[in-house]
């Protein structure tokens, strides 16, 4: 099996040839890195080990589900054996131990043992955490492409990776960004050090912990060993558990589809609400009208400091202006989607389609854009502004806006719809309009947010303004619960709503 990928055309022969050299070389030069730090403080060692154990360790998780690759250990291969599902799940578990991630780990953590006895920890202590790293890393991989070729093998499709692609976003550019922000000076930051304490407490940085506690504190060392045998035992229950269901689920057969597959629909669920999320992401992502106030929204963010900057207002503080600014917008954006879609609605309608699911599914794809990019700008504006205390009163502030202007233009798209640019024409074309109901919907929703974000904007800038510390906290918590409340209550009124102005609704469309 794993000379096996190697017997294919000449094409993939050297791509899979320079990715084993490229996975040496980074190996290598981690191997290198790790011995460096013999003589380095214990502090810096346990940084380092515990947050680059725990990022490999959530590297094994992520990449079945990001890559799709076919995996050569998938259980139903080996139905024809008749081995039971226990038996079998011990073997292919031990099987996985045999492989080209799992030696570049082995390598890793044997220096990672030399490393800890130069700091003065016994070999058998550092030797334990690397077996249970490495039975953590294995077995964390074989439950992530068992799940994947359960449940996402069918709806395998550059739609689906890309989804991936934006959540790992947006866990890597924060965190990238508040690495890049930290004042190194010739030493190991505070952030970085609470941050590996607290990893050494999880599942995924446990086992690495284990012999940077040992330096400093046995007791700790026994409780993060307790925690690594616990996810061990876990993972192998897991992994057990869907080998016994594979072995024991009849599959169903693949469909033919065409060249281009089903996109969006085959990844959202079969449900009212997820086709109606599949035809809205294919909307957004196409339709040009879409397309524009979306590019729009990160410029008016950005123009939203010129103002200020020209009256003298510091950059560290102009910068906290964009983000919110976004977040209010892309909660508006939905206010009249019911009209974009001209006479396609027709389809929602006439299909009995409940309230709730047309809501609901209208919002994912808002939701699809809005959260990564809110997540990706507000860690840069956070590092501009050079204070992290300020992140909770920006996420409060974002949240509340966002969600609440969701939940408002939830109500406002069934209640208040009125004619937009049709279909194929020009995005800057605007039709004619005999009243200002428009004007009202467009304004009600934005000035509503407004309301519902003021507590969290007035704990914000009590926090901004040199304040009590624990305003922050009651700026995050207040923007949670009111924009989680409205969009809510949004979605509940919007629902009821479309179903009682159905008719209404096509007649609009019709003369829209």
């Amino acid at each position: 099996m794993l000379v096996g990928p190697l017997r294919t055309d000449a094409r993939r022969t050297v791509r899979i040839v320079l990715g084993l050299l490229l996975l040496g070389a980074v190996t290598a030069v981690g191997c290198w890195g790790l011995l460096s730090l013999r003589d380095s403080s214990t502090q810096a060692a346990t940084v380092v080990t515990v947050l680059a154990g725990s990022a490999l360790t959530l590297g094994f998780a992520a990449a079945p589900l990001i890559g799709g690759a076919t995996d050569p250990l998938d259980p139903r291969r080996f139905t024809v054996l008749g081995m039971s599902a226990g038996p079998l799940a011990a073997v292919l578990g031990l099987a996985g131990l045999v492989s080209v991630p799992i030696a570049a780990v082995t390598a890793l953590g044997v220096c990672i043992v030399l490393l800890w006895q130069g700091q003065g920890v016994p070999w058998p202590v550092g030797t334990i955490s690397v077996i249970l790293s490495i039975l953590i890393c294995s077995l964390l991989a074989r439950v992530c492409m068992a799940l994947a070729a359960l449940f996402l093998r069918e709806r395998r499709s550059r739609e689906l990776t890309g989804l991936f692609v934006l959540a790992l976003l947006v866990v890597v550019v924060p965190v990238g960004v508040f690495l890049a922000s930290l004042q190194w000076g010739g030493h190991i930051p505070v952030q970085l050090a609470q941050a590996a304490d607290i990893l050494g407490d999880t599942p995924i940085g446990a086992a690495w912990a284990v012999p940077a506690r040992w330096a400093d504190d046995p007791r700790g060392a026994v409780l993060s060993l307790v925690v690594a045998l616990a996810t061990v035992l876990c993972l192998a229950a897991g992994w057990a558990a869907l080998v016994h269901r594979v072995l024991h689920v009849v599959e169903r057969p693949a469909v033919a589809r065409g060249h281009g597959g089903l996109g969006w629909f085959a990844v959202t669920p079969g449900t009212p609400s997820g086709a109606i999320a599949a035809r809205s992401l294919l909307y957004w992502l196409s339709d040009r009208r879409y397309l524009v106030n979306i590019l729009i929204i990160p410029v008016a963010g950005v123009l939203s400091m010129v103002p200020l900057l020209i009256v003298g207002v510091p950059l560290g503080m102009a910068v906290l202006l964009p983000v919110p600014i976004m977040a209010l917008f892309l909660g508006w954006l939905p206010h009249n989607d019911l009209a974009y879609d001209s006479t396609a609605v027709w389809l929602h309608i006439a299909s009995g389609v409940r309230g709730l699911a047309d809501r609901w599914g209208r919002l994912v794809p808002v939701l699809v854009i809005g959260v990564p990019l809110l997540a990706v700008t507000a860690p840069v504006a956070i590092a501009l502004h050079e204070r992290w205390s300020t992140l909770p009163v920006m996420i409060g502030v974002c949240t509340s806006l966002f969600l609440g202007g969701l939940g408002l233009s939830s109500v406002a798209s069934a209640v208040a719809p009125y004619p937009v640019t049709r279909p194929g024409d020009s995005p800057f074309r605007q039709p004619e309009r005999s009243t200002a109901s428009g004007a009202i919907a467009q304004g009600v929703v934005l000035a509503g947010a407004l309301v519902v974000s003021a507590p969290a904007v007035w704990w914000g800038w009590r926090t901004v303004s040199g304040g009590d510390p624990q305003d922050a906290e009651y700026a995050f918590w207040s923007g949670i619960g009111a924009g989680v409340a409205v969009l809510l209550l949004g979605l509940v009124a919007g629902a009821v709503a479309y179903s009682r102005r159905g008719s209404r609704l096509l007649e609009a469309a019709e003369a829209g």
